[in-house]
């Protein structure tokens, strides 16, 4: 297995640079990565006992730093120790610049600035937070997305993951002997979209779930032929009211959440057009 050390510096949280990382190694397999990570890096007191570090464990550096002097001398130090430094948001900055004539401002954290769309996300989590399985079903109304679906189709996490990217979010368990309350079916301003999997990959996650709780592994919560009643009890409710379906057996939260933004923008702009038609 090849191993590589991999330095990240950055003037800021370095929030972007590692998501740069991540989808950048999500592309290689059988490496052993040995993550080195310099947020805050804003002085050169600090850049010196982090080129020490370098020194002691050469890899790849990556950066994102706007202060010149320190660029420079973390680049000069990395070619006399023959070490590969890339400026991760160079290449997007230089375009943008070019295309708009303006030149970019070097302002450490500059994306992290508490503006509305901070303030915005902010509220989205705390309303996802306490509107977590069919809790506060009577301010359903509030929400943005309402996601609903079978046990352990990761109506929480996806939740989550869409609330960080601004979007008020409640989810809601669909069991057939306890139907969701009506106000589900009367929901006016929310996206309600419906999650299903497969029933042998639910089964398997539900187990899992029992066995790390220390409970029972056989019950009907993990019956495949009970599974697979509740997933058609579920997939019927969906299309009986129209609501868009996803299925997550193959799908990463970051994917799922995708395709869910995508059913919401493609109904905002629907009801955009016949607002205006109305009109």
């Amino acid at each position: 297995m090849n191993r590589l050390h991999l330095h990240m510096l950055s003037d800021s949280t370095g929030e972007t640079l590692e998501n740069i990382a991540k989808a950048a190694l999500a592309q290689f397999d059988g490496v052993e990565i040995i993550k080195h990570f310099w947020p805050m890096v804003r002085s050169e007191t600090h850049l010196n006992r982090i080129l020490v570090e370098v020194a002691d464990n050469p890899g790849l550096v990556i950066f994102t730093l706007v202060n010149s002097d320190i660029r420079a001398r973390l680049e000069r130090e990395c070619r006399h120790l023959g070490l590969p430094v890339v400026p991760a948001l160079d290449t997007v900055t230089d375009a943008l610049s070019n295309m708009l004539g303006q030149e970019a401002k070097a302002r450490p954290g500059r994306q992290h600035i508490l503006d509305a769309a901070y303030f915005a996300r902010v509220e989205a989590i705390q309303f996802t937070i306490a509107h977590d399985d069919g809790i506060g079903w009577e301010n359903w109304e509030e929400a943005d997305i309402v996601l609903a679906g079978v046990s352990r189709t990761s109506k929480t996490p996806t939740s989550i993951y869409l609330a960080n990217r601004g979007y008020k979010t409640a989810n809601i368990p669909i069991v057939p002997e306890s139907p969701p309350p009506e106000a589900l079916y009367r929901l006016k301003n929310p996206l309600v979209v419906g999650l299903v999997a497969g029933a042998s990959r639910l089964v398997q996650v539900r187990r899992n779930r029992l066995l790390s709780l220390n409970q029972a592994p056989e019950t009907d919560y993990v019956d495949e032929e009970k599974v697979k009643a509740e997933i058609q009890y579920a997939r019927r409710m969906f299309a009986d009211n129209a609501w868009p379906t996803i299925d997550v057996t193959r799908r990463s939260i970051e994917e799922s959440a995708a395709a869910i933004i995508n059913f919401y923008n493609e109904r905002h702009t629907e009801l955009k057009e016949k607002s205006a038609i109305d009109e």
